[in-house]
């Protein structure tokens, strides 16, 4: 996607209404374009980061100040001590911020909700079914991925991440591409779940998930993204079911 919006959009460079709101305007049109193709990524998670990023100076308006970039005092810097002080005290231009988020926030929703129905949209088009038994440990196994004609699938090794963050426990998906190979009567996902099982020993007994598509997505940008939240969302949620 061309045009990109700059984590601190907001505060850097001219602080002006009419400037912010082209900048804006610029990103969102970039964005459509993305969306009209049904690529998702990385414009969805863009949306999601500056919607929240926005959301939050707004009920915490002394974070403002906080994401100014800030420039070396030259006073501090002739006694050898790097410091620093704020670029902007001025009540002008903090009102100047606060109009410029009344005007983004709605725009930024918009998008996010347009974005979100088409994830649900790509997500109920894929069906996740797993391939052979699934042993006890599933934190580490293999990931194949077809759509439409079925001829084709690509295989990638997946690793279960967690991580704590401040309010919660996160898991994420780490994939390396394994092969692409091709499916048919007599070269069966359980036959290509055996064959990866003689050549990478390390895993004796993976577990193995094929995730269908029912239409044709763009692939990196959307169905792989969807596919791999698919299926962390199913280990988490088998975990849980495990420790109940």
């Amino acid at each position: 996607m061309e045009g990109k919006l700059g984590d601190n959009w907001l505060t850097e460079g001219l602080v002006d209404f009419e400037y912010k709101k082209y900048v804006l305007l610029a990103y969102l049109k970039a964005v459509r374009e993305s969306f009209d193709k049904v690529q998702l990524y990385p414009p969805l998670s863009d949306i999601v980061f500056h919607y929240r990023n926005l959301m939050a100076l707004q009920n915490n308006k002394s974070l403002i100040r906080e994401n100014f970039p800030k420039e070396i005092s030259v006073e501090k810097l002739e006694l050898l001590e790097l410091s620093y002080r704020k670029i902007i005290e001025d009540d002008a231009i903090m009102q100047e911020i606060e109009a410029i988020m009344e005007f983004a926030i709605p725009r930024l929703r918009e998008y996010l909700d347009e974005g979100s129905a088409i994830y649900d949209f790509v997500e109920s088009k894929c069906e996740l079914s797993a391939i052979g038994v699934v042993p006890l440990y599933a934190r580490e196994g293999y990931m194949f991925m077809t759509q439409p004609p079925e001829s084709e699938t690509s295989i990638y090794r997946y690793q279960v991440t967690v991580f704590q963050s401040s309010e919660e426990i996160m898991r994420g998906l780490q994939t390396q591409f394994v092969c692409t190979t091709q499916y048919g009567l007599a070269h069966s996902y359980e036959n290509m779940k055996l064959d990866l099982v003689r050549k990478y020993t390390d895993l004796p007994n993976p577990a193995a998930f094929l995730i269908l598509a029912k239409m044709r997505f763009p692939y990196q940008q959307t169905l792989i993204p969807v596919a791999k939240r698919l299926l962390i969302k199913y280990l988490s949620k088998a975990e849980q079911d495990t420790t109940l």
